[in-house]
């Protein structure tokens, strides 16, 4: 029988489970390993983009773009989400894990998958892409590798509500759970509702690869898989904004604004955040038009609605708690006077910015179903999802692994200097990226098609010049992305296995609950007219005028259209 036993953390009071532990780091190193496997095959992605270099050649190019999206969108972020809800609660609870050896299963069942995934790629027959439409067929071994992983992470996720359970039952805690943890339910909430609608449609097509069924519908595909690929980036928001919530009471001691209005947003993701995935949806001919309105206004402006709460509270709460430290000149002395020089927080706040402006005016943008038309299936989409998902969620776990490098591994950073450097160049880099897709798409370049020039084709289509100094910036920007994310593998990996070792801390065989804290005062009042965060207002209110010009904007590109009718 496995002893379990309790480490205290003498740098942050964090108490770790030894199972948990474990679980944690192999979860985390696991999906760092996909992120390099995904960021070494972007350079072929890039380079074949940019047409000045036009790399690969079409088959290989295709291949190396249906692993790179695998890797990235699902095996990276997935795997390190895991060890984000082992986090959440057994360490942020103090409690052990529920079940560490159905834990230990569902880490190799996530492994197989995702290796078996990998290898039917490589072997050259499913460069299906990420969506893997029917009815163009993979081997059956890309499905089975999908539908393995995806049992691994179910399984992981009710490991996670077993050891709320065991926290619950112990009484590790006193009153709610801790707000970074209730995000983490959240996300395993929609981990389910997501990894259930890929069983759905996944285990079909994997029937059909075989040969044992005959057809799969392919609009029914279509609406079914959005549920679990679109979904599969809800569960991220979910995990990377709890993540800036953990951040800002890291770097700054920073409290919630208000704890239910942020339990609310919340609330709302559960409730309304996947519907956003009928945005993909939107040229298709099989769902109705009324279903498609109210699926992408009326409801998904609920969750539009929880994201702006966030965006306002999270950077609130810590220009409060910077004001209370005596930052008060002026709307942004306490945002000046931040650590600018801490990559936990660095790249958190870059990842905040990022992700609201370029990632959600552009995703609102595109759930409206009359611009939709002017944007779907170009570049403009993965200029969209790059802002959330790597902007938003890759550059947010990179943050949290800076500090996780000396709490869980017991490492010291290696090459600090460079580790200040990386978020800037890595964020900012993508900002661009994502900036001149987006103007790309906007022009009409395609979102998948190999060679832009279309060489060759007997009605050759001639893009305006823009186009093509467009998709040689996203070259550009991409190359210095990449670099910033090498530099993020080398500064990790090369702490793990060269940086100093660190004291463990006291370990004990029994947990300590979490002692019982007053009740947190309301907000001071500070600036002008009693507001309690006059900067972040002032900021809220640049958001605002940003979406309403942007949204103007897209509306004036639709209506030239309108005279071809």
């Amino acid at each position: 029988m496995t002893t379990t036993t309790y480490r205290t953390c003498p740098r942050s009071g964090l108490q770790f489970e030894s199972q948990a532990e474990k679980l944690m780091v192999i979860n985390a190193v696991t999906a760092v390993v996909a992120l390099l496997v995904g960021g070494i095959l972007a350079i072929g992605v890039v380079l074949t983009r940019w047409p000045a270099v036009h790399w690969l050649a079409a088959d290989t190019f295709y291949m190396v773009l249906t692993a790179h999206g695998i890797d990235m969108l699902i095996f990276w972020v997935i795997f390190f989400e895991i060890a984000v809800l082992y986090f959440a609660s057994s360490t942020l609870l103090r409690c052990r894990l529920a079940t560490p050896k159905v834990a230990w299963l569902a880490f190799v069942l996530m492994l197989i998958g995702a290796v078996m995934n990998n290898v039917a790629v490589f072997q050259g027959d499913s460069s299906v892409m990420m969506t893997s439409y029917v009815p163009m067929m993979a081997s059956p071994y890309f499905y089975a590798g999908l539908i393995l992983f995806a049992v691994g992470a179910l399984v992981a996720c009710f490991v996670f509500f077993g050891t709320l359970v065991v926290a619950k039952r112990d009484k590790t805690y006193q009153g709610s759970v801790p707000l970074v943890t209730f995000g983490a339910i959240v996300a395993a909430i929609i981990a389910v509702f997501t990894i259930a609608s890929g069983a759905i449609i996944l285990i079909p097509t994997f029937l059909l690869s075989v040969g044992l069924i005959g057809a799969v519908d392919p609009l029914i595909y279509r609406t079914i898989w959005w549920a679990f690929g679109h979904s599969s980036q809800q569960i991220n928001v979910a995990a990377h904004i709890s993540i800036w919530y953990a951040v800002a009471a890291i770097a700054f001691g920073a409290k919630p604004m208000s704890e239910r209005v942020s339990r609310g947003a919340f609330l709302l993701y559960i409730l309304f955040l996947q519907l956003a995935s009928a945005h993909h949806l939107l040229a298709d001919p099989g769902v109705s038009t009324a279903w498609k309105v109210v699926n992408t206004s009326y409801f998904m402006y609920f969750a539009v609605l929880a994201s702006m709460i966030h965006g306002l509270t999270i950077p609130g709460a810590i220009e409060v708690a910077q004001r209370a430290k005596g930052y008060n000149k002026g709307l942004f002395e306490w945002l000046r006077k931040a650590p600018w020089g801490n990559p936990v927080f660095s790249g958190m706040f870059i990842s905040l910015i990022g992700f609201g402006f370029l990632g959600g005016i552009s995703g609102v943008m595109m759930g409206t179903e009359q611009l939709n038309m002017i944007i779907h299936n170009t570049i403009y989409v993965p200029g969209h999802f790059h802002a959330t998902v790597v902007v938003g969620t890759t550059l947010t776990f990179m943050a949290l692994t800076y500090f996780l490098i000396p709490v869980l591994f017991k490492r010291e950073m290696i090459n600090p200097g460079l580790a200040k450097l990386q978020p800037y160049l890595f964020g900012l880099s993508m900002y661009f990226f994502c900036l001149v897709m987006m103007g790309a798409g906007t022009l009409g370049v395609p979102r998948r098609h190999w060679d832009l020039s279309f060489a060759g084709a007997s009605m050759a289509y001639e893009w305006p010049g823009a186009a093509y100094l467009m998709m040689g910036l996203v070259g550009i920007a991409g190359v210095a992305a990449m670099t910033g994310g090498a530099l993020y593998i080398y500064i990790t990996v090369g702490s793990l296995l060269w940086g100093k070792k660190l004291e463990g801390g006291a370990v004990s065989s029994k947990f300590t609950p979490i002692p019982v804290t007053a009740p947190t005062a309301v907000a001071q009042s500070y600036g002008s007219a009693g507001f309690a965060a006059p900067g972040t207002f002032t900021l809220a209110m640049v958001f605002l005028v940003s979406f309403v010009l942007y949204y103007f904007i897209n509306w004036k590109y639709l209506s030239q259209v309108w005279g071809l009718s």
